[in-house]
């Protein structure tokens, strides 16, 4: 695989990559030489120990950090070389994310919440798909409610809700009843 190819098919990947964080003895190398694709329109689990270089590596995929060396791709952009001001716009327009700690707002509501990227962006949220996505993560009595006073799983669901923006990408329901991302 190399760095100039067009892989179709592929939602984003990573060409011998290397990241190293401190210096001298401080030195730690979270990601050596790795090299991998994933396929769009699939499910995949990077799993590993603690401190094996897993949310480093989905950092470096999403355009969150830079690689130390090596090469990023989110579909055919090579965001490893990319400024930051095309990193801001692929991530607003290519990426939905659902952090760890959700990263919500605590001064804005749950609506707020959930169309802050689009605000952003100086969009305007479409009616149908809001109330489409509201809907799938059941949250329509509970939009005017801060984080704060919110449950875990309720603050959970509206960062699901506001991942899926990116242009292509909508929620639906697994068979068991609980939300997940799809593409078109």
């Amino acid at each position: 695989m190399t760095g100039t190819t067009t892989q179709t098919g592929v939602a984003a990947r990573a060409v011998d990559a290397s990241k190293v964080y401190g210096t001298g003895e401080a030195e730690v190398r979270a990601l050596n030489g790795v090299s991998i694709a994933f396929e769009r329109k699939h499910y995949s689990a990077i799993m590993g120990p603690s401190g094996s270089g897993k949310s480093t590596l989905l950092h470096c995929l999403a355009g969150l950090d830079r690689v130390t060396s090596g090469q990023i791709f989110l579909g055919d952009v090579e965001v490893s070389a990319a400024s930051e001001k095309q990193l801001t716009l692929v991530r607003r327009d290519s990426v939905g994310f659902v952090f760890q700690s959700y990263n919500l707002i605590p001064t804005l509501d749950a609506l707020e919440n959930i169309t802050l990227p689009m605000a952003l962006a100086g969009k305007k949220p479409d009616k149908a798909w809001l109330d489409h996505v509201v809907d799938i993560v059941g949250l329509a009595d509970r939009l005017s409610h801060r984080p704060s006073e919110l449950s875990g799983g309720q603050q959970q669901r509206v960062a699901v809700a506001r991942a899926p923006q990116p242009a292509g990408r909508h929620l639906r329901r697994r068979a068991d009843g609980e939300p997940r991302l799809a593409r078109e």
